[in-house]
């Protein structure tokens, strides 16, 4: 049989290119294709060679012996926020957070971490009320969920009554809903038989019959549960350590992780790691890492939070889906805070179970490191839920027609002057909130709840606003009329009355709220407490030089500089004069007094406080110069202790830090 000249070049060609690939893979340590590139290629070769016995050398690479329905979900929220975890990519990474962990905890010992794998599914909380199942609702923003309660009652996996004993009074149980890999399939198999829309990974076919209005089309989903902590508790003492918890969760018929462990020691997580990535193919479900968590209970109050994260709990992330595709075009985005961001428009490519079209280049100097030019071919790589990234340039792919990508001058959005201070990898747009982009962004944090707390005024609806142009600056939006409102997509006359009420209740504010609504680079709610109180009256602060702005309190050189810069621009003062102009306005902040007996002081609240709540009991002792804690240690000078305090009470009373009721916290706050 006669081969066409055609396909014997294919294989030659397809030949010289595996062997490329494999020296540069094994020999030069510098591989240029993803695995899944290579991989086609290697069965294109298979395929030719078994269709034409004649192409097939012994040297050939392939020769080569190795190498019911609800109208819509309610909001819960939770007791306890439901974190975010902090992720590491790398054994240098990983090391890093282990030397965290040790200096915050002041000890050169080896630490013991309970490490489990990292599911690809969806975070749920189901609470128990009496050992009776009463609530389900899945993480949300971390502190408001959606209930789905009905549809977690059809998982047979989780139990809708606890057994055994020493069962609480009420206990949150926090777990993960997956669809392992073979229910995934059969599913998938089902869509295309109906001729359904099939999903594109085992998480989103999860999410999707999750979150269905319909439990009856849930309960026909194969989704299963591994639970791994404990939320809200009441009527025991937390367990002392994250595996005796989980311990006691499996004794009261809750599913956990059949490869939990505890390890102690760095090489320890390390083998961990390992072990479990070699296996990650063969297990029955998809994970994307690894969760390692200080297993010590007291060690983790001890840690506490950062931002929305636990200081004692890191996720390892296995390495990246990468896959290969071209460079049609660059473009800039332009952020809330000015920051212009190069992204590859790219051909697109399906990676990490979704097809990507765009990803970030991060500033101009990564795309000079990176070489990266409008026509190129380059490997992409998308990690789990991070935004997908150009990682490498082929250089051996590229064509004669390729482009370099210059950096405008001029804002794309508003035409500004576009901005580049020294040592800083990126350009900003000095239009401020003229600049249509920012000025979305903007608005949408200046409502947020941190900030003025807009109640109604949510991220769509501002962006109707600013597109519809009814809104330019934030003062704009206290001079909307009920009118206005109620012609826009999904706002009846009734929501938009409403939001008006809120506009008009949300000017009287507070001088710390108003500071962070403002968006200053790098000015949050601590920067913006302590800007508040060294400066009451707002034209003071307004005037105030970068060498004053130093002398205040968790304010830097650098945060100085992004403040100073701000007021100074005109652009930036008319949007206040006009915010005053239409009412916005505060009480003038009071300054702690030198001679009080907080000022300093470190202050734990805990248990449940009966004339305020304990947000209004931290926001009233922060006005009086106290620092309030999450965490009891040897620092704190008091713990403020209300009914049923837990934990945080016995390690007071350990550490012999004083403890206050109720009583002594309401004098403390109406001194003169």
């Amino acid at each position: 049989m006669t081969i066409s000249t055609e396909i014997t070049q294919r294989a030659a060609t397809l030949r010289e290119l595996i062997n490329r690939y494999n020296y540069l893979y094994y020999v030069a340590d510098n591989p240029e294709v993803p695995d899944a590139e290579y991989d086609r290629l290697f069965r294109e070769l298979q395929q030719l060679e078994r269709d034409n016995p004649q192409l097939l050398t012994a040297d050939s690479p392939t020769q080569r012996v190795g190498g019911e329905a609800l109208d819509k979900f309610a909001e819960v929220e939770h007791a306890i926020p439901m974190l975010s975890l902090d992720n590491v990519f790398d054994a240098t990474e990983l090391t890093a957070f282990d030397k965290r962990v040790r200096e915050w905890l002041n000890t050169d010992s080896a630490q013991t971490y309970a490490a489990e794998p990292k599911l690809d599914g969806l975070a749920i909380s189901i609470r128990y009320e009496n050992g009776v199942m009463v609530q389900a609702a899945t993480r949300g923003d971390g502190s408001r969920g959606e209930d789905v309660t009905v549809n977690v009652r059809t998982i047979k996996s989780v139990p809708l009554t606890l057994q055994g004993e020493n069962i609480p009074a009420v206990v949150e149980v926090r777990g993960e809903i997956f669809m392992p890999k073979a229910g995934f399939e059969k599913l998938n198999q089902s869509q295309l038989a109906n001729n359904k829309k099939v999903f594109v990974n085992p998480r989103n076919a999860a999410a999707g019959s999750l979150r269905q209005l319909d439990s009856k089309i849930t309960a026909q989903r194969p989704l299963e549960i591994y639970c791994y902590g404990l939320g809200y508790l009441e009527g025991m003492e937390r367990p002392p350590s994250h595996s005796t918890a989980m311990q006691q969760l499996q004794q009261w018929g809750c599913r956990i992780s059949p490869e939990l462990k505890t390890v102690t020691g760095l090489d320890a997580c390390e083998d961990y790691i390992q072990q479990l990535g070699e296996r990650r193919d063969s297990l029955p479900y998809d994970i994307d890492g690894v969760v390692f968590k200080v297993d010590d209970t007291a060690l983790q109050e001890r840690l506490g939070f950062v931002s929305r994260a636990p200081r004692w709990a890191i996720a390892y992330k296995f390495p990246a889906q990468e896959e290969m595709t071209v460079v049609e075009d660059i473009e800039v985005q332009v952020g809330r805070t000015g920051a212009l961001t190069p992204v590859a428009r790219l051909k697109p490519v399906f990676v990490g179970g979704v097809t990507v079209s765009n990803a970030t280049l991060h500033n101009e100097d990564e795309i000079r490191r990176k070489d990266v030019r409008i026509g190129d071919t380059v490997i992409v790589r998308r990690a789990g839920d991070v935004i997908p990234e150009v990682v490498k340039v082929i250089a051996s792919k590229r064509p004669d027609t390729v482009r370099e990508f210059v950096m405008p001058v001029q804002c794309p959005v508003c035409g500004s002057d576009v901005e580049r201070e020294e040592g800083e990898a990126v350009s900003r747009c000095s239009g401020g909130l003229f600049c249509g982009a920012q000025r979305k962004e903007a608005i949408i944090h200046f409502a947020s709840r941190k900030a003025m707390d807009i109640d109604g005024l949510g991220d769509k609806l501002v962006e109707q606003l600013v597109d519809g142009e009814l809104i330019h600056d934030p003062s704009d939006l206290f001079l909307l009329t009920a009118e206005q409102l109620a012609s826009l997509d999904r706002m009846g006359q009734k929501s938009a009355e409403n939001l008006v009420n809120a506009l008009q209740a949300a000017k009287q504010t507070r001088l710390t709220r108003f500071l962070f609504a403002l968006g200053i680079r790098e000015v949050g709610e601590a920067t913006a407490r302590s800007l508040a109180m060294h400066y009451p009256d707002l034209d003071e602060l307004m005037q105030a030089s970068a060498e004053q702005l130093v002398e205040i309190e968790d304010v830097g050189p650098i945060v100085a500089n992004h403040i100073e810069t701000f007021f100074h621009q005109p652009h930036n003062r008319e949007v206040i004069q006009r915010l005053r102009d239409v009412g916005v306005n505060w009480p003038l902040e009071e300054q702690a007094s030198a001679d009080s007996v907080l000022s300093g002081k470190t202050i734990v609240l805990t248990g449940t406080l009966q004339t305020m709540s304990r947000s209004e009991a931290k926001e009233k002792l922060l006005a009086l110069g106290a620092k309030v804690a999450g965490s009891v240690s040897k620092k704190t000078d008091f713990v403020v202790a209300g009914s049923d305090a837990g934990s945080k009470l016995s390690k007071a009373e350990s550490l012999g830090v004083s403890v206050v009721g109720e009583d002594t916290l309401t004098a403390w706050l109406t001194q003169d």
